[in-house]
């Protein structure tokens, strides 16, 4: 017995410290990145290592955020809209989904939601042509709708979400029926609330995603006013040159607000991934 636990000590302590090196591997880039925001250019050119600031250059982050050739400000205000409005018309979107295939009985349901699995194997890059043939007829070219519509609903979300959906017992939806519950009251009183987690979850991912999204603005955005921090970022690190510390700053101003977001809902991740919603 002595043996076995001194064993399984020995082991926990190995995949212990593999873990702290792959995290140490994981993270040394974005501290590189942080730290460098914060460094003068001859701190961060500097052929000895530096790895923190003498002072800290909070100016380099006012610089970025107040240049007039790439108004970093502006593109953050654009990404925020963008993204936010993007999910809450995914959640909309993917919610009803998810409850017609999960609850409701029509004609054809299975094979219906069988043709929407298989567009998954499509890649996305075979709808560029026709969403932006689509966007230009509609006259929403370079305008954040642009970048807002195509993408407000997702196959995947819906199957994720129905998957959650059909761990809710059927016999508390008979139930409610019975009582007289429609089904709009039923999904947003019932439904929606036990599957709190899993939202989250969906919502972070597709504000994720959204966030990072390039190729399709890129192609949809001419004017500066109407560019997110993705695109601006690539367009300020062929302005910025050398100026390597300004470059950091750009590139921590586009990565944080997703680190802090995960910081504070990393939580309903692991409960939506782990639990699936309610087990019948």
């Amino acid at each position: 017995m002595d043996e076995n636990r001194i064993e399984s000590r020995w082991i926990r302590a190995v995949v212990f410290v593999l873990l702290l090196i792959g995290a140490v591997f994981m993270l040394f880039p974005f501290f590189w990145m942080i730290s460098g925001s914060f460094k003068t250019l001859r701190e961060i050119t500097s052929p000895e290592i530096i790895w923190w600031p003498e002072k800290m250059q909070w100016h380099n982050y006012v610089e970025v955020l107040t240049m007039k050739s790439n108004p970093f400000g502006i593109y953050f205000k654009n990404s925020i809209i963008v993204s936010v409005a993007n999910t809450v018309f995914t959640l909309f979107t993917t919610i009803l989904g998810a409850f017609a295939f999960s609850r409701l009985e029509f004609k054809g349901r299975d094979k219906l939601f069988s043709c929407l699995l298989a567009t998954m194997m499509v890649p996305s890059q075979m709808y560029l042509i026709t969403n932006f043939i689509s966007i230009t007829k509609m006259g929403l070219y370079d305008t954040l709708w642009a970048q807002i519509l195509p993408y407000t609903a997702s196959v995947f979300y819906i199957y994720l979400l129905r998957q959650f959906f059909n761990r809710i017992p059927d016999q508390i939806y008979l139930a409610a029926k019975v009582d007289g519950c429609s089904d709009w009251k039923y999904l947003w009183k019932m439904m929606v609330p036990n599957s709190k987690s899993s939202l989250v979850t969906i919502a972070l991912f597709n504000f994720i995603a959204s966030w990072n999204a390039y190729l399709w603005p890129l192609l949809v955005t001419g004017r500066i006013d109407r560019r997110v921090l993705s695109i601006g970022l690539q367009y300020f690190a062929s302005d910025a040159g050398v100026d390597y510390h300004l470059m950091m700053a750009g590139a921590t101003i586009v990565v944080m607000p997703l680190i802090l977001i995960y910081l504070v809902f990393q939580k309903y991740i692991i409960q939506g991934i782990a639990r699936g919603g309610l087990k019948g």
